[in-house]
């Protein structure tokens, strides 16, 4: 999988509010799929489903420990979109500094003229 499939594949993993909260509950550690499935109220098929796009996409893995096979939580591909979206951050971060300085520079001669009416 290219970086960018792999992008994609964290962003559609992301994209849906069950598969966050399923992260978010594996981010206290490691859980089986009926623990996944209690607290939403669809199918263990369906959470089995999520499961699987989010494995797809590397946030997850499944470990083996006798007949159970727990999911846990993989950093990794996270990193990779917490970067990609830095990058952005830094953009528009450069950005609102620049209108920040423009506003305060166009600010400044109205201020003057305020004074001189007073």
């Amino acid at each position: 999988m290219t970086p960018s499939e792999r992008l994609d594949a964290t962003f559609l993993a992301l994209s849906d509010p069950t598969r966050r909260a399923i992260l978010a509950r594996l981010a206290s550690g490691e859980a089986s799929v009926a623990e996944l499935a209690e607290p939403f109220n669809i199918s263990q098929p369906a959470v089995s489903k999520h499961l699987k796009i989010l494995e797809r996409a590397g946030l997850i893995s499944t470990g083996q420990a006798a007949t159970r096979r727990p999911r846990k939580l993989e950093a990794a591909p996270m990193a990779e979109a917490v970067a990609w979206l830095d990058d952005y951050k830094q953009f528009w971060e450069a950005s609102y500094a620049r209108l920040d300085a423009l506003l305060n520079e166009l600010q400044t001669p109205l201020n003057a003229n305020d004074r001189r009416k007073t």
